[in-house]
This record gives C-alpha cells, structure tokens and sequence, in this order.
C-alpha cells in the first residue's frame, strides 16, 4: 500500500490523511491545541497532555544524578546532557554543538536569518510561534506564571522556575572543575566557559570575544557610541543600566536624582 498520502511541501508520504495533517502543521507554524492554563500552542493533542503536566507538576521522569524531575522521557534525556556534557548535534556552518535537534535547529536560523513569525505590535520578528506569544505578554502586561511563595509574577515558566530556587536555595547544576553550584543548566554552560576559556561571541568589528552574548552587546556600544540608559535629572547617558545606577547627578536634587529611562533604538 505504501505511504499514499503525500506531503506538498516536501513529498514526504503517510499512511494517512490524519498524520498527514499533523505533519503539514510543522510548515505552516499552526498549532491548533491551546493550553487553557498559559496558551502555548501545540500541533498535536498529545502533545499539549504532556504539556499540562507542567501545571500539575506530575514529574515522572527523574534524574538518578541530581533528583530533578521531568514531565517526559525526552525531557529527562536532554537534562542528563548536562551531567554528561554530551552534544551530539553539531551545525554544518559554524560547528557550535547542542544537545538536542531542536536547539539546533533554532540556532541554525541565526545563519538563514530566518524569522517567520512577527508580533502585531511592534514588528518584532521570532524563530517561532511560541517565542512570539512570550513577548506578545510584554504589550500585555500578562504574567500568568506566580511563585506560591511571594507572589511574584512572570511571563515566561522557565522564568519562574529560576525565581523559585531564591526561595529553595536549590542548585542541583554542579561544575565537575570546580564544584560550584548552578540554579539552571544555562548559567552552568556560562560558567564552564571560565575553565575552557572559550569565548563564542565575537565582536565583528574588533574581534573581541566574550563568553556571553549580553557582554558582546554591551561592548558594541563602544563602537556604536549608543548610551540607552538616560538620567531624567540631567540627560547624561550611558551604555549600560550599572553606570546609570552610580551616576550621581550635580544638581541639587535630594535623595536619588534619577529614575531609569531606555530610550527606543
């Protein structure tokens, strides 16, 4: 019988009309099954079961290294990377490795330049449709994301779930150089690159490197000469909010002369 249902994008054939279906969602971005807790999109229903696991924090999956636990199988094998430093994935044009596809993936749209899902708003371009709906909460004021203990509100979960280990003290991401602890698996992978020495941010105009990309961007405005931070007393401006912070304005303003002002690029 074979597989008769075919793909008009990439002729990829199914057994199917359904799974046909399914699998053409992976090129038109749709993600029809909408999660009533926080409205992150998904492609298939299952796919939205296993997200709720999130919201009932039911973790199954446990990591025999540190505890942690996960709401998939996929989901725990990915984390075990970070124990194991295990990157299998690797881009054919710069040879940065990551530990999955999808980090790949994404970070392959860095080189195509690709950015095919764009807020209303502002005009602001995302890699994909969940990407977008995070920022979309930045017009909206929408934080539906709230630590139990203080209140606070967050726009993003993983955001949240980095709040909550100030109230925990948990750090389960631990440097196999040095034994310092890590709240999350990022500012593990940041951290590493102090023992390594690798810098993968480069500055295009001097050649400069740095081990994040917040400092890369920083630097850039030595060449730019941009000073976003804004003082509201006296207007003086500087390129980045810590100058801000110690400046010290000359008029005669008592207490703090100043409040934080960005000014748009």
């Amino acid at each position: 019988m074979g597989n008769p249902w075919k793909c008009e994008d990439c002729g990829k054939g199914f057994t199917f009309p359904s799974r046909l279906e399914t699998h053409r969602r992976s090129h038109t971005g749709e993600r029809p099954f909408i999660c009533s807790q926080c409205e992150k999109g998904f492609r298939t229903s299952s796919n939205l079961r296993t997200h709720q696991r999130v919201h009932s924090e039911v973790t199954p999956f446990i990591c025999s290294e540190c505890g942690k636990g996960f709401t998939t199988s996929p989901g725990l094998r990915k984390h075990q990377q970070v124990h194991t430093g295990e990157k299998p994935f690797t881009c054919s044009m710069c040879l940065k490795a990551f530990g999955c596809q999808y980090n790949l993936q994404r970070h392959q749209q860095v080189h195509t330049g690709e950015r095919a899902f764009t807020c209303s708003v502002c005009g602001k371009r995302f890699v994909d449709s969940s990407s977008l709906l995070a920022h979309l909460r930045v017009h909206t004021g929408e934080r539906p994301f709230t630590c139990s203990d203080c209140g606070k509100g967050f726009t993003q979960l993983s955001s949240l779930q980095r709040h909550q280990q100030v109230h925990s003290g948990e750090r389960p991401f631990t440097c196999t150089v040095c034994g310092k602890g890590f709240g999350d698996p990022s500012s593990l992978v940041r951290h590493w690159r102090v023992h390594t020495g690798e810098k993968p941010f480069t500055c295009s105009l001097c050649g400069k490197g740095f081990i994040q990309l917040s400092n890369l961007q920083k630097h850039q405005r030595v060449h730019t000469g941009e000073r976003p931070f804004i003082c509201s007393v006296c207007g003086k401006g500087f390129t980045n909010s810590s100058n801000l912070l110690t400046h010290h304005c000359s008029s005669d303003v008592p207490s703090l002369p100043w409040t934080v002002s960005v000014s748009s690029r």
